[in-house]
Parts: structure tokens; sequence; C-alpha cells
């Protein structure tokens, strides 16, 4: 795959800006990064989830929501008929045309890792959820809106993975990164 042009290299520039000591944000862009998604037909989402979880080497696809880690990747339910897997798929995966539809969307999307302590009171200036560890535990996955921009955020083990359109990543990186230098931030 190739790794394309960074749509938001401008506006991450590696150092840290806003309060002194220890930053309580760290943003970093992820590249490159493999995005495929599974989509079934509303009478073939057990069949599309096997293959979905196949793919991701994982033991079952997730549920609306969730998470699931495989050895292949991750594969994150981001809609009740979709899954989308991020990480080495090595072949690109395949699925019978009455089961679905599998799509690279590895290039359509910028994918920010977000983390720190204030990395959850950060995106809460710009999402509408509550990502307090018992509302957005490890794992939890949400389609939701960023400046009326549809996102995807992924809250793993170390913070948030953030998926952003590609067309509007550079402007939403601007205000994300603007919104930080209030809690100290270090670009990675």
């Amino acid at each position: 795959m190739a790794d394309g042009i960074s749509a938001v290299k401008s506006h991450l520039v590696p150092g840290c800006t806003g309060l002194p000591g220890a930053a309580g944000v760290r943003i970093a862009e992820i590249r490159p990064f493999t995005l495929i998604q599974f989509a079934a037909w509303p009478d073939t989402v057990a069949e599309t989830a096997a293959e979905a979880a196949k793919a991701a080497g994982a033991q079952a696809a997730p549920g609306p929501g969730r998470a699931a880690t495989g050895a292949h990747g991750v594969l994150l339910c981001v809609e009740p008929l979709k899954w989308w897997l991020v990480g080495d798929t090595g072949d690109a995966p395949s699925l019978a045309v009455e089961n679905g539809a599998v799509l690279d969307l590895s290039q359509s999307r910028t994918r920010l890792h977000v983390s720190g302590s204030k990395a959850a009171r950060l995106l809460n200036h710009v999402l509408p959820i509550d990502l307090s560890p018992t509302a957005f535990p490890e794992g939890s996955v949400a389609s939701t809106a960023f400046h009326h921009v549809g996102v995807t955020l992924w809250r793993d083990g170390e913070g948030f993975a953030l998926f952003l359109p590609r067309s509007f990543a550079a402007s939403l990186c601007e205000i994300l990164t603007e919104s930080a230098a209030q809690y100290g931030l270090e670009i990675a």
C-alpha cells in the first residue's frame, strides 16, 4: 500500500506548545495504516461478520460500538452492518458479493492518536460523547460528529484513535491542536 501524502503534516509540527511542564495532551498522526471496510446486507450480517473476524484474525466480530483485536489488526464495528479492519491485512480480503462488500478506505481517512491525562477533556470540547471511562471504556467505538463532520473514535489502551475524513482533516486538526494548547500539547 502506498503511504500517500499527509493531509495534516503542516498542522502537526513536532514539539511542545501551551502550558509549561508536562503536556496534558499528546497528538500523533499514525501513518501508514490499512483501513478495510466490510459492509453486510441486512440478511447476511452473520456471514459478513465471520469473514471480517477471519480477516482480522479475531475469534469473533465485535458488536455495535465495540472493537475486537486479532492477529492481523483490530476490527471496529462502526455501524450495525459495517466493520472496519485497521492494521496489517496482508492480501486484500474478499467477500462473496451476495454477502456484502469490501472496500479499501486507507487513503480516505487521516488517523490521529490523542493521548495524555487531558485527552478525554480535549475531545469533549469537540465531540458530543461522554468519554468518561465508565461510559466509554477501552474497546469502545463511536461514529459521531466533529464540527458537523462525521468521524470515528476508538478508545484503545493508550488513548483515542480518531479517524477523520481526509478532505476535512487539516481544518479539524487545526481546531484540535489550538484547543489542546490550553492543556499543554506535545506533537509526536
